[in-house]
Formats: C-alpha cells, structure tokens, sequence
C-alpha cells in the first residue's frame, strides 16, 4: 500500500517514514504544501498524512485543493493544532480522521490501518482468503496457521490483491503500490514477485488474468 506523507519537520517525518514502512508502506515524504497538492493529484496513493502547518500552502488549502479536483483518497490529518474548531474545520474540508500532535506512531498506524478498511468497505482488521490470513498491524502473513516469511514487496503486492478480492489489478497499478516515488520502478518484476507468492501459498493463491494483470485465487 502506497502513502503519502505530507510533514515539514524533517525529524518527525524521518521517524514517521521509518514507522510506516516496517508496517508495509511504500511511503512518499513532502515537506512543502505546493508539491503535496501536486503529488496528491497526480500520483495513486491508497492514504494520506497530512501536516497542516506547511510552507507555500497550507495543508487545509492542500486538502480543499484535492477535493475540489476529485481526489478521494483518504486524508488523515496531524497537527499541532488542538482546539475543537480546527476539528472541525478541516472535518468539513474533507478529511477522514485528526490526530492531534504529540502522539504516538502506534496510534497513527491503527487509525491509517481502521481508514483502509473503511476505503475498502472491509470492517475485519485481519484480511483472510482461504487458508490465508494477513493482519496489518502486524504485517505479517500465515498459511494454515505457519508463519510465511515475505519480503516488504511481496507483503506490499498481497496486501493489495487482498484489499481487492473481486478485482483484477493491472501491473502497472501494483507497480505503483509497491514502490516509493524515489524507486527505480520496473513492473516487469511483478512477475518474479507473484511467482515467489505461488510459491510460498500455492500455485492457486494468485490467478493471472491474461492481458489485464491479476487477481486473488478462490478463497476457499
């Protein structure tokens, strides 16, 4: 699952991006309003953090300037900023959930973690398919109740397969969710990394769907 980062202090958003990706993020940082409201747009982010104390443009303009274009990904907010009012100002600016600053990075990944199922219409915070269960708060993956052991992209590529059981995904679209901006992306590697998935659950876990891409085996 690919997200975006919207945080100015370099600190903070450091320690975030380290969080969010022993998660299972692919995670992309901004620090600066007019390039979020640009990535935002622009690139198919599954969830948003966002700061609202930005230079350039501020993150409320940022988050009105979304949902005016039609973006509807889901936007947590994270300030400084306490008061009620702010609440409930950028609530009706369109976003999805506020976490007020200090906090602690736990707290940030069950409310990004409860946004994803809500997106997906899923209420169960452990995803199952089958003899497969994968639980994202602890990134892990069993098969039979044994431990599988994935690497961050074959946990990235599952995972979102899982959160889109009737779909069948395009490449280029699980290429986007795997990888950071700042990666060489190659989506010629989606292939060796749904082999190692076949390998690892079953040759029936992940169906090919010739000239469209791939989707969740039968979950029996």
């Amino acid at each position: 699952m690919r997200l975006l980062l919207v945080e100015d202090d370099e600190t903070l958003a450091g320690r975030l991006r380290d969080a969010l990706e022993r998660a299972g993020y692919a995670v992309d940082v901004s620090g600066d309003g007019e390039d979020a409201a640009f990535l935002g747009e622009t690139e198919p982010y599954q969830l948003i953090v966002l700061d609202l104390g930005l230079p350039t443009l501020d993150g409320l303009s940022v988050l009105k300037q979304w949902r005016a274009a039609g973006v509807e990904t889901p936007v947590l907010i994270l300030t400084a900023r306490s008061a009620w009012t702010d609440k409930v100002e950028g609530m009706d600016a369109g976003a999805d959930d506020y976490l007020a600053k200090p906090f602690q990075p736990e707290e940030l990944l069950a409310r990004l973690r409860a946004l994803a199922r809500r997106a997906h219409g899923r209420a169960a915070p452990v995803l199952t398919c089958g003899r497969i269960r994968l639980d994202p708060r602890a990134a892990s993956v069993t098969l039979d109740g044994a431990a599988v052991q994935l690497t961050g992209q074959e946990y990235r590529l599952l995972h979102h397969l899982m959160l889109n059981p009737d779909h069948t995904v395009s490449r280029t679209e699980l290429t986007e969710q795997l990888y950071a901006q700042d990666f060489d992306r190659d989506s010629n590697t989606i292939e060796v990394f749904v082999a190692r998935l076949r390998r690892k659950l079953g040759a029936q876990a992940i169906e090919t769907v010739r000239g469209l891409g791939y989707r969740l085996g039968t979950c029996e």
